[in-house]
Parts: C-alpha cells; structure tokens; sequence
C-alpha cells in the first residue's frame, strides 16, 4: 500500500519483467528476445552484479543450452570441464566404499555433462542476453509485487537511503515501479515475493510440501598430481545418521580447482 507522505515513484513500461538474473531468469529473457526481437525485456537482480550470489560450482546437464545457444561449445567464455569419470562412495566411521556405478540411478549418471561455475554461466548469460536488447539491473532488489487489480503488472524495487530505524536518511531516494504486461519471478530458493504470490493465489494447493538443503562451499586449488581433470565424487553416509538425508560432492575442474 502507498504512503501518501512519500513522493511518488517513477515507472518505467516494459513488455516483460523478470525478478533474478540466475540461469532461469536470464535463459528466459534470452528465449524471448529469440523468439520476439521487439519484446522488451528487463532483467532485475539484487546481488551487485550478475552472479554474485550464485555460489553453486555444478554439474550440468548441457541440453538447455544446447538449445538456446547452440554454439556456446566452441566459446571461451567461461571455464568448462567434460565429466571423465563419475563416482559414487558410501562413507562410514572408518573408510568408505565405492558403489558400483551400475546400480546407480540414472540422475547420478553425469556421462555427456560439464562441470562449471554457475556463476561463471550466468555472468556469460547476461551478456549473451544483454547483446540481444535485454536490460539488465544489478543491483536492485525487487521489494514490492505491483497489481492492477487482482493481476501482477510489474514489481517496485526498494527505496534507497533507510535507516536501521526506518528512518530516512540525506540520500533518500525512492525506488523504481517496473511495470509489464508479464512478469516473470525466478527469485531462487525462498524468493520473498514468490511466497507472496504462492499465498495470494493458492499455487500450493494440492502440491507436496517444498523441501530445501542446506549447502557449504569451499573452493579449493589443489597440487597438479592431485587434480584429476572431470572427476566428479559424491558421498552419503557418515558423519549424517540414516534418518538424515545428505552427502557431499568433489568436482575436478579449471586450473586445477
């Protein structure tokens, strides 16, 4: 809701918002321009640039970039490492053993992926889409879902120059409205807007309870006879119990990473 005491903010008209420059964001401001070159397209993210809090180095599966941007193997743009060798191992208090890969499921079987940095991917995303005519706005967070009614018609970013005690302080600036005839919200895990909207119009009805993780990463730069270029690793087992689910992952690649 407004506050009449605070000045109004400016707009800006778009054909389609989007809230997160992580891969889903970006990969569908890239299809849109693909498919309509006039579409206007904007792209907000929160962190201070593209990427900056995207921490998950990964493995990928290379189909959707295949297709949205079929070239993108023969670019250096980002470092990219072929899965040579996939492992499996169940720990316990005193060693572990390797489970066969044969009795793996498929999900686990990384044969054909690449191992990167996801950040990495999206910083060559925003580029990619920003050459098409998307514009992209690092660091502002979308604060606020704007309606016309009952329909989303954009989003306002958050005010600048609060205080801790909401007070406003010299440099007060209020935010953005970005309004569109669509808006798309790929805020991640627990995007604070997106629960909104999950509430505001029943989207967990008849659905199964979300489930998240908690993940720790470390990067590590290791001696050249220890590096095993495409080596991907996960465990389970020890030090978690069996009615803990989790486990842990080791992936090989770049300059000796």
């Amino acid at each position: 809701m407004s506050n009449p005491e605070l000045p109004a903010r400016e707009a800006m008209e778009f054909d389609v918002v989007v809230v997160g420059a992580g891969p889903a964001g970006l990969a569908a401001a890239i299809r849109l321009k693909q498919l309509a070159p006039d579409t206007s397209v904007v792209v907000v993210e929160k962190g201070s640039e593209v990427g900056a809090h995207i921490l998950s180095g990964a493995v990928v599966d290379p189909i959707g970039l295949d297709a949205l941007i079929p070239g993108w193997r023969g670019e250096d743009s980002f470092t990219k490492t072929a899965v040579t060798d996939d492992r499996f191992y169940m720990l316990g208090p005193s060693g572990a053993l390797r489970v066969p890969n044969m009795l793996l499921p498929p999900l686990l079987s990384n044969h054909g992926n690449f191992i990167v940095s996801l950040g990495d991917v999206c910083r060559w995303l925003a580029q990619k889409a920003e050459a098409l005519g998307v514009e992209i706005y690092p660091g502002f967070a979308a604060a606020e879902v704007l309606y016309d009614n009952d329909a989303v018609s954009g989003i306002a970013t958050g005010d600048m120059g609060v205080g801790k005690d909401g007070h406003h302080k010299p440099g007060f600036a209020r935010g953005m409205e970005l309004r569109g005839k669509y808006a798309v919200f790929a805020e991640g895990a627990r995007g604070s807007l997106t629960k909104g909207l999950i509430a505001r119009y029943g989207l967990a009805q008849n659905s199964e309870p979300q489930k998240f993780g908690i993940g720790l990463k470390e990067l590590w730069q290791v001696a050249p006879a220890k590096h095993r270029p495409g080596l991907v690793q996960h465990t389970a087992g020890w030090p978690l119990d069996n009615a803990t689910g989790g486990g842990s992952f080791v992936y090989h690649f770049g300059d000796n990473l």
